[in-house]
């Protein structure tokens, strides 16, 4: 009988506290939220990276809709420096998703003027204004055109820059640190220029073929010994292969021919003759992965990841069709790329490691 009594006042006791916190579960909702952001707000992830090469997909997509993958966009760490390279459709919110401060930014490098390249780029330097009261425009590199690019967004805030500064004053939002600044660059007769070199690190734009779109650049980013490249819009081209000879790390973009086929076929089914003939165009100055993995292998690459996937991979099984015969080709470790997704190159040592996804 005691038995029996202790359980009914041990559930009777159970459902008061299940009761209270459904009656309070607002208040208790939002100091728990309190709490979250104050931790979110005090964390500095490049406080915590050890000293190397890192690398985070902040946009790993292309311009199909795509719930993985947003707008190109690769945010670089070297040491505690950060930079952006591209800025696609959801490179503020991603890189806020993966604990950095867009306050920190130092530089923004762009590979060529794709709409899917430079879309978020206004919301990027607006943001890197605000984050961190910053009282200087931040750099943006870019090729011959990079001037008109940044003039355009700076154009299309200038209002929005006007309504915040008198809203929250010069302390807070020095009216000296709205948007960016253009700096252009041209590449020697080589194909190749060196943008950024202070003391261990190296920052450099080459050539690649996404013609008819020109010009069009990768780069290359050396780290204390450790190093990547970036390709860029490019088909299977020559330059990435000579600059990515020995690097630890290739972010290569891909597209997979017999999936955009497929959308090609789809769309002529559906007399979206338009569609079906962007879908045959955009197959001609693309790399597939096997192009990728032919250059990592040729090149000695230590890993291959993928990014500005084409079309998207919705379902189970679409990214080993998307990758066809790639691992055939490349005995290294092949990643398809996903937003969020955190690459790291230690300093003193061959070590890569990788982390899917936020």
């Amino acid at each position: 009988m005691n038995l029996r009594r202790l359980l009914i006042a041990s559930t009777l006791l159970g459902g008061l506290v299940l009761l209270g916190a459904y009656v309070f579960r607002a208040p208790l909702s939002v100091a728990v939220a309190e709490r979250l952001v104050v931790k979110r707000l005090s964390y500095d992830r490049l406080a915590e990276l050890p000293d190397g090469l890192h690398v985070g997909l902040c946009g790993a997509g292309s311009p199909f809709p795509d719930e993985q993958r947003g707008g190109p966009c690769t945010l670089v760490v070297a040491g505690k420096r950060l930079f952006v390279f591209d800025a696609g459709n959801a490179s503020v919110r991603n890189i806020g998703k993966m604990n950095f401060n867009t306050g920190s930014i130092e530089a923004i490098f762009l590979t060529h003027f794709h709409s899917d390249h430079l879309d978020g780029l206004g919301e990027l330097m607006l943001q890197r204004w605000v984050s961190a009261s910053n009282t200087q425009p931040v750099p943006v590199h870019g090729p011959e055109g990079v001037q008109q690019v940044v003039a355009g967004f700076m154009q299309a805030y200038a209002q929005d820059q006007h309504y915040r500064v008198v809203h929250h004053g010069d302390a807070i939002m020095p009216a000296t640190g709205f948007g960016g600044r253009a700096l252009p660059f041209k590449l020697g007769a080589d194909g190749r220029v060196v943008i950024l070199k202070d003391g261990d690190l190296e920052i450099t734009a080459f050539t690649v073929d996404h013609g008819p779109v020109h010009p069009a650049i990768g780069y290359v980013v050396r780290y204390k010994g450790r190093s990547l490249v970036l390709s860029g819009d490019t088909k299977k081209s020559a330059p990435v292969q000579r600059e990515a000879q020995n690097v630890d790390l290739l972010v290569h973009e891909a597209l997979s021919t017999p999936l955009m086929q497929t959308l090609q076929t789809a769309a002529g089914q559906a007399q979206r003759k338009n569609l079906q003939q962007i879908f045959l165009d955009v197959q001609n100055y693309h790399s597939s992965p096997e192009d990728a993995a032919t250059i990592a292998r040729d090149a000695k690459v230590g890993f291959l990841l993928l990014n500005h996937i084409a079309p998207p991979l919705p379902l189970p099984g679409m990214e080993r069709a998307f990758l066809g015969q790639a691992h055939d080709i490349y005995s290294g470790t092949i990643k398809v790329g996903q937003d969020g997704d955190f690459i790291s190159l230690p300093i003193g040592s061959k070590d890569i490691a990788f982390k899917r996804g936020f």
